[in-house]
């Protein structure tokens, strides 16, 4: 959430930066709210100190032996005035956090403008020794391989659940454990990340702090009953652990990694390409989560950036990296870099991962603040977050890009103490 100070004193930089990200623009109309709200505050206060002033009257009076009757009725008219501001006050107050709370946060200076996603810009690549974007044969794709090993049933998965919700079945089921098991432990024992494992499940107020709500709510799938809300991915409830706290500053910064399942209803991409692990509802993720003091926060997302790049060159997978131009940037994202591995058989890069810098977005809508050593003062923190990696277009990858002519699957050595089986066949 954007400080409405900075709004007050910056409104064609705020406007500009939503009509960067095609968003919707309010600023005047919350401006002109901010107006009445401080000029009610303003009338309400002076009636108070006036009130204030003469309850001190009164007493006097009343010592005296003098008759206040007149003034104390004056004063109940005060004071009923004085409620009717304070109605008003509330009324205000919940219609600009209303507004606040739709407004995105603004592109960082350094992200490029641009309408779409085909105006993201290309940082670099890195490609394994003798790696071919041509294969010396027609690669199956992922959906052709997994049906041919017994390895993935997107049929099955369908009558269970519906559309998107993919079943691993013996080796495939191994596989894609045993990568989330390599990834969580190259992140803890490298990266220096400390593990959580966070609920599938998260009330309104998490999806608040981290700014899936309001704005997002028709891509979640939601138990009404409970209240409760399965969780897009693990930066929710990993974000969300420090909501309402005050961090020690030597703490910072503060890097957590996590799995979890990760469920979207994916409610506005309809006609796109929903093959296989192109488009799921379910998929599995490791997340990295970072809190971190507000002059550091661009240096950290570059680190974050590598420690998903070292995970897809220890698994000698093509990648290249993008930062994405502000008209596709999310709703709570600064900045953001994506991450996308290669794919033989779709002959197309597939994003794999998402790092952002939400720089105080998230902070200020969570309350999640550290105490500045030199002055003592509160601050809000820079939250980050970033795939490490999400599986789904990473097995997409992984599975083409190590098939053989015959249609079968060498599996990564760094797997191989994970899956305990080399080749899958």
């Amino acid at each position: 959430m954007l400080d409405i100070k900075f709004i007050r004193e910056n409104p064609e930089v705020v406007k500009q930066g939503i009509a960067n990200k095609n968003d919707k623009n309010r600023i005047d109309e919350l401006l002109e709210l901010d107006k009445k709200r401080r000029d009610i505050i303003a009338h309400a206060d002076e009636l108070k100190s006036k009130r204030n002033s003469v309850s001190q009257q009164v007493g006097q009076m009343k010592k005296s032996g003098q008759d206040a009757t007149e003034i104390i009725s004056e004063m109940k008219r005060v004071g009923d005035e004085i409620a009717d501001y304070d109605g008003k006050l509330r009324t205000i107050e919940e219609e600009i956090d209303t507004i606040l709370r739709f407004i995105p946060n603004l592109p960082h200076s350094s992200v490029p403008v641009g309408k779409s996603a085909e105006e993201n810009v290309e940082v670099r690549r890195w490609l394994p020794e003798e790696f071919k974007f041509e294969n010396d044969f027609k690669p199956m794709d992922h959906v052709e391989l997994g049906k041919k090993l017994n390895i993935l049933d997107f049929e099955r998965g369908a009558k269970i659940s519906g559309s998107g919700f993919p079943v691993y079945k013996g080796k495939g089921a191994t596989l894609e454990r045993s990568l989330i098991n390599f990834m969580l432990d190259f992140h803890l024992q490298n990266h220096n990340y400390s593990e959580i494992f966070p609920p599938f499940l998260v009330n309104k107020e998490s999806l608040r702090g981290t700014g899936q709500l309001p704005k997002m709510e028709e891509d979640m799938y939601t138990i009404e009953k409970d209240g409760l809300y399965a969780i897009p991915t693990a930066e929710v409830p990993i974000t969300n652990i420090h909501r309402d706290e005050i961090l020690n500053e030597r703490e910072l910064p503060i890097k957590y990694v996590g799995y979890s399942a990760c469920f979207r209803r994916e409610a506005g991409s309809y006609g796109k390409d929903s093959k296989g692990f192109l488009r799921v509802h379910q998929f599995n993720k490791v997340e990295m989560v970072k809190f971190v003091k507000p002059e550091t926060s661009y240096d950290e997302l570059e680190l974050l950036v590598k420690d998903a790049e070292d995970i897809l060159q220890a698994l000698n997978i093509p990648y290249r990296i993008l930062m994405l131009c502000s008209g596709d940037l999310s709703f709570s994202a600064a900045k953001c870099y994506d991450i996308e591995t290669w794919s033989p058989a779709e002959n197309k890069w597939l994003e794999a991962s998402s790092c952002s810098n939400f720089e105080d977005f998230q902070g200020r809508r969570a309350n999640i603040r550290f105490r500045n050593e030199q002055t003592k003062k509160p601050e809000f923190v820079h939250t980050l977050n970033g795939s490490g990696l999400a599986t789904s277009r990473l097995m997409v990858s992984l599975l083409e890009t190590y098939q053989t002519p015959e249609g079968k699957i060498v599996v990564p050595k760094v797997l191989h103490k994970y899956t305990e089986f080399n080749v899958i066949d």
